[in-house]
Order: C-alpha cells, then sequence, then structure tokens
C-alpha cells in the first residue's frame, strides 16, 4: 500500500508539472508578450554585457540611470549571454522553468506548515492550483519581473520553514537570498523580508541548536543581504550624488520632471485598470482625451471647463506637461481633496486596491478593455466574468486556509496586508500589482481545499456512525 501511495504521488507531481508547463508553452506560442518594460529591462541588459548600468537613447548614446533595480536586468544578461542577445523566448523557457520549481517549493513548504494528517494532500493541492492557475501562467512567458519575485517568494517560504525545524547554512542561506532577489527586482520586493524575518527570528527560540552558531549564521546572512544594496547605493551617490538604495518610486533620473500635480490630480479620481491604460501612461507625451475621463473626475461644470482648459494647453504645448501646467493640475487636485477629502483619502485608495484584487485578470490577454459590454463582445465578457470568478474562488480558499491556522500563518497574512496598505497609495492600479501575493494565496488555498474536505468527509462520516439516529427539524 505505502508503495501505491508513493507511485500515484510521484504521478500526481508529474502531471501536476506536465500539466503546468504545457500550458505555459501554449500561452507562450499563443500570446507572446514583448511589452515597453520588456525592452526596457532588454535595454539595460544589454549595456550591463558591456559593463555599465545605462539606458541607449534613439541617438545610440548610452546615459547611466538608477529607474530600476539592477536584479532583473542581471537575470536577462545572464540569459543573452548564454543564449544570445534580444532571446526573449529562451528568457520565457528560462522563467517557466523558475515558475515551476516555485510551483514545487511552495508544495514542500505546505507539507511543512499543515498539519501532520493532511501534509501530503495539502501539498498535492497546493502544487496542483499553482501549476495550473492562468493567472501567474500568462506572465511566466512575458520577460518581466513578476515570475522572477513568484519564485524568490516560493523559494523564501520554504527556507523559512525548513531553517525553523532544523537551522542549517544552506537554508540560511537560501532565505537571505530569497529575500535580497525579491528586493533587488522590484522597490515592494523589500516586504516579503519585512513579513518574513520576524517568523524565522521567533521561531528559532526553542530551537536546539548553540546560540553562538545562530547568532555567526545570523551576522553572516545580514551582512551578506546588505552587500549587493551596499554596492547599488554606493554606485548611486557616486554616479549622481543621490542617496537610492532602492528605486525611486516614479522610475525617474535625478532632475527629470516627476509631475506631482498631474500625480496628485489622478488620484482624486483614477479607480480602475482602464483609466490607468487610457490615461495616466499617455501623459506626458501623447495625447489627454477628455472623452476617455469618467464622471467622476469633475465635480462641477467649473472643474471640467478647467480640466479642459489645461487639456488645450498641454495639446498646444506639443503633449509636454510643463512645470506651470503641472501646477495648474495641482491646484485642481488641491480643490478637490479639499471638497471631498474621505473620497481622496479613503475611498478611491480602497477602490483601488478593491479593483487590482478582484478585476478579472485578462489584461495580457486579447480582450478589450470594455469587457463588461456584454453587446459588444458575448464570448470575452463570459470569459472574464469566468476569469473574475476564478480569481474570487482562489481568494476563498486561501481564506478557508487561514481559518484553519497553519503555521506561519499570521505572517503570510501580515504579508498580504502590507502589500495590500502600501497598494492604496498608488494612483494608476494594475491587477498584476497583487500577483506577488498569489505564493501565499496558493498555499493557503490548498490547505483550506483539503483540511476543508476532511473536515466535511469526517463529519459525514460521524453523521452515519450514529445508529437509529433521525432527523428532527428544529433540533
Amino acid at each position: 500500500m505505502k508503495a501505491l501511495v508513493r507511485n500515484w504521488n510521484a504521478w500526481s507531481v508529474a502531471l501536476a508539472l506536465a500539466g503546468g508547463a504545457w500550458m505555459r508553452l501554449w500561452m507562450l506560442k499563443a500570446i507572446p508578450q514583448i511589452t515597453f518594460d520588456t525592452l526596457l529591462y532588454g535595454n539595460l541588459a544589454k549595456n550591463l554585457l558591456q559593463g555599465r548600468f545605462a539606458m541607449t537613447d534613439g541617438n545610440g548614446v548610452a546615459h547611466e540611470t538608477l529607474i530600476r533595480l539592477p536584479g532583473y536586468p542581471l537575470l536577462l544578461a545572464a540569459c543573452f549571454r548564454l543564449f544570445g542577445v534580444d532571446n526573449y523566448n529562451a528568457v520565457s523557457y528560462v522563467q517557466i522553468a523558475l515558475e515551476l520549481a516555485g510551483c514545487l517549493l511552495l508544495a514542500g513548504f505546505v507539507r511543512r506548515i499543515a498539519r501532520p494528517a493532511y501534509r501530503d494532500g495539502a501539498a498535492h493541492w497546493t502544487l496542483w492550483i499553482a501549476a495550473l492557475c492562468p493567472f501567474t501562467a500568462a506572465y511566466a512567458v512575458a520577460p518581466l519581473t513578476e515570475t522572477s519575485t513568484l519564485f524568490a517568494i516560493a523559494l523564501a517560504l520554504w527556507a523559512l520553514a525548513r531553517f525553523v525545524e532544523r537551522p542549517r547554512w544552506g537554508d540560511a542561506l537560501a532565505f537571505t537570498f530569497a529575500v535580497c532577489f525579491a528586493a533587488l527586482l522590484r522597490p515592494d520586493g523589500a516586504l516579503v523580508g519585512v513579513a518574513l524575518a520576524p517568523a524565522l527570528l521567533l521561531g528559532l527560540r526553542h530551537a536546539s541548536i548553540a546560540r553562538g552558531r545562530l547568532v555567526r549564521m545570523g551576522i553572516v546572512c545580514v551582512v551578506l543581504a546588505l552587500i549587493p544594496f551596499g554596492v547599488w547605493t554606493a554606485r548611486n551617490w557616486w554616479v549622481f550624488h543621490v542617496f537610492m538604495p532602492l528605486a525611486p518610486r516614479y522610475a525617474t533620473d535625478p532632475g527629470e520632471p516627476i509631475n506631482p500635480g498631474w500625480q496628485r490630480w489622478m488620484k482624486t479620481w483614477c479607480l480602475d485598470f482602464v483609466s490607468t491604460y487610457d490615461v495616466y501612461w499617455n501623459v506626458p507625451g501623447q495625447t489627454l482625451d477628455l472623452s476617455k475621463l469618467p464622471a467622476r473626475a469633475f465635480d462641477s461644470p467649473a472643474q471640467y471647463a478647467e480640466t479642459a482648459a489645461i487639456a488645450a494647453a498641454y495639446a498646444d504645448n506639443g503633449q509636454d506637461l510643463s512645470p506651470e501646467l503641472d501646477a495648474r493640475f495641482a491646484q485642481l487636485a488641491d480643490e478637490r481633496v479639499k471638497a471631498h477629502p474621505l473620497r481622496y483619502y479613503v475611498w478611491l485608495p480602497l477602490g483601488r486596491m478593491a479593483d487590482m484584487w478582484l478585476r478579472p485578470r485578462v489584461e495580457n490577454l486579447n480582450i478589450d478593455l470594455d469587457w463588461w459590454v456584454y453587446s459588444h463582445h458575448n464570448s470575452e465578457t463570459r470569459f472574464s466574468w469566468a476569469y473574475a470568478g476564478l480569481n474570487a474562488l482562489c481568494l476563498l480558499l486561501a481564506l478557508a486556509g487561514v481559518c484553519f491556522r497553519p503555521k506561519y500563518w499570521p505572517w503570510m497574512v501580515t504579508y498580504l496586508v502590507l502589500r495590500s496598505a502600501l497598494l492604496t497609495t498608488i494612483e494608476a492600479p494594475e491587477a498584476r500589482y497583487t500577483l506577488e501575493c498569489f505564493p501565499m494565496v496558493f498555499a493557503l488555498a490548498g490547505i483550506g481545499i483539503y483540511e476543508g474536505y476532511k473536515k466535511i468527509r469526517n463529519a459525514c462520516a460521524r453523521r452515519e456512525a450514529l445508529p437509529g439516529e433521525q432527523f428532527v427539524v428544529g433540533r
């Protein structure tokens, strides 16, 4: 019987990985994705191969930059060195392998945190959910930071659980690499370390290991974690004379305009990804189309007139957002914030966060932004609602997993809360910003499915075992 169980487990793992690989390879063929950000990272990677962290402009001149962290450009540079410059297909294959490896790491993590009687089943459910989730699979074929971040988070969770069970150098170094890599990919990746490092420290209170050895491990890991950020910070100080340990909020080099008035005005009405795509990404440099603005962008006819006047001046200025025009946006934003402070500080931030968590994750599929207009495209609307339902199901299953209180559930929830709180501060929502929460969602959902199923099954078995019991209304 044990051999049969082992064989079934092996087949289950193999089938889950095969299904996940097939889905991602199909997506690579059906919806290849080379975006503006992909080419930007590729530009940085090609200059890294020449020994500089720089961007090449339209005239072929390379300029030092700090608009992106070096983690993903370094990964792309390694892929370009091995498989050829601009070979983004090879990058996608590497990312597919990384994501499937992350699925295995998550299953291993769940096997250590679920209750002993449910470990194998919960781990297998986690593996299947993670391997066959189309939301993360779609980004495995997009040369962007998301897949690498998901892998780093999965590695951090796996190393955390192993290290607390039995402190070893390999797991300590794996955890250190994971949290550092996540932070080197994106500035918000640092939240992984913020949320999980306390779990590691508190979990060692009863560890059967010499305190001196733990101290040595801690010192070495902290030093190793600080080295890359120290080098990056020193480089930025040397080149730009600014203290920048991560990356600037608006991805601008020192001296470039950040248009604070425009940013604040966007935050007074922007609520969903449609506005991000149609308006936010177009300014400066492209048309500001008033027909794309929703009714909530104006509180009065006077505000509409002022917004139209600014848009006309912006068009006359060659679609360049000058400091004078930015100041006019700032004044308009101040008026709107003063009139409706709760809308600006509470309702819109919560609405943007809800949009990022709950909207159908079809932004990288061939589906119109107005997917909800059924009369325009019946099949796309139905597909989008199905995607929204699948997304909601994943979140509900994760909530069920939290109710069973596996190990480290407070720290996983801490990460989810911290990241959600951070997302309330941005002005232009994108659903992909919550994708980094899905390793925790997958782990908790796997536990929720299996432990929930076992609880219901055991309750039914106990019910059937009661002889002669009759159901009485109102009992």
